[in-house]
């Protein structure tokens, strides 16, 4: 057992570190040297649990659907508004994007075009779907226009979201995005919830910026 437990440590201790190099220099200019030096492993415990660089993509990529999953998961089983889930979601992936390496470079594989293996889906479709259920949901509570072309504000929300972290990464510290996920909704809601409920909207993006933002 402690032998088990040491090389599911091992394991981890490994995919931090990739993740920490593949966010801070990219997957095609981190080598699996660069992750042996970096983890403070031998190459034999690297290969033992992972025989080439792609592997190690594929579990950030993984570990990064499980934590999507289970966030959209827990906003959506507190009895929140089917909006205000989907707005819990992206301030918690932001939070916890200025905290592990793991979803950040989630994100910069995503965004470099490192594919998945099946049956995992791409990190952006996966994301489409909870955001298009939760744009539906959010319709029917009549939360958010009636008229509006779901698979329109999914893919429009999706690409606002990526690309603001993205921009976000080259030009200003991780520790910024509660603020630009507050301003992002600020624009949407203005566009997308009725009149009569956007002022609770525009409240909460606020109080969620707050609660959430790094100490």
């Amino acid at each position: 057992m402690a032998r088990q437990v040491r090389a599911e440590q091992t394991r981890a201790t490994i995919i931090t570190a990739a993740a920490d190099l593949f966010d801070r220099h990219g997957y095609e200019s981190t080598s699996l040297s660069d992750i042996v030096e970096h983890a403070h492993v031998t190459k034999g415990a690297l290969y033992f649990h992972f025989a080439a660089k792609e592997d190690l993509a594929h579990a950030i990529l993984e570990l990064q659907s499980m934590t999507c999953r289970r966030l959209a998961r827990d906003t959506e089983i507190r009895g929140h508004t089917s909006l205000e889930a989907l707005m819990r979601l992206t301030f918690c992936i932001a939070r916890m994007s200025a905290e592990d390496p793991v979803l950040r470079a989630g994100l910069r594989l995503a965004t470099g075009g490192t594919r998945p293996r099946p049956p995992l889906s791409h990190p952006f479709t996966e994301w489409l779907d909870i955001v298009t259920a939760r744009l539906l949901g959010a319709v029917k509570e009549a939360d958010v226009h009636p008229d509006v072309d779901i698979d329109v504000v999914a893919h429009s929300l999706v690409c606002f979201f990526v690309g603001t972290r993205v921009v976000g990464r080259s030009r200003e510290s991780v520790a910024r995005q509660p603020r630009r996920t507050a301003e992002m909704w600020q624009i949407l809601i203005r566009g997308l919830v009725p009149v009569t409920r956007r002022a609770r909207y525009l409240s909460l993006a606020a109080r969620l910026e707050r609660e959430i933002a790094p100490v």
